[in-house]
């Protein structure tokens, strides 16, 4: 009897930390490159501009195997990665509110693909379902998460 129950015990704990090890998303930090395989001699795919998101999928000596918005999978010198966080408005319109609350007045919207700072990356499991974020213009806000992508 203890055997299905170790099992189950044990599958529980993997599953737990499987939710916990959250996607780790980060942004790049200038304008990169993407390659179909962790080296420079490899072909590459497509160039990604400054502050871009990416889910960071595997980290392999000096490279990094990431998932675009898109879906698309590819490789990145882990180098042209940086510490700034960034996230994409994936819906036509987002609003940026004042406070993380749907009653709050809209500081500015956001069109789809507009790349929005992420201030506390924190705070969006503080406070679930909101991010607080910064336009490049500098306005501040908070945005539901629903409507980005990059957390």
């Amino acid at each position: 009897m203890a055997g299905p129950a170790l099992r189950t015990a044990a599958a529980l704990l993997s599953l737990a930390a499987g939710v916990a090890a959250a996607s780790d998303f980060r942004s790049t930090s200038d304008a990169a490159v993407l390659y179909d395989a962790p080296s420079l001699k490899s072909k590459p795919l497509f160039v990604l501009g400054r502050d871009y998101p990416l889910e960071v999928i595997v980290n392999v000596e000096g490279w990094l195997k990431v998932r675009d918005a898109g879906g698309t999978v590819a490789w990145i010198e882990k180098k042209s990665i940086g510490d700034r966080r960034t996230l994409m408005v994936r819906t036509p319109t987002a609003d940026i509110l004042a406070q993380p609350e749907a009653s709050a007045g809209i500081v500015f919207k956001a069109e789809q693909n507009v790349l929005l700072e992420l201030l506390d990356p924190s705070y969006a499991t503080a406070t679930p379902g909101w991010a607080k974020v910064r336009h490049r213009d500098g306005q501040v806000g908070f945005v539901r998460i629903q409507q980005v992508w990059g957390l």
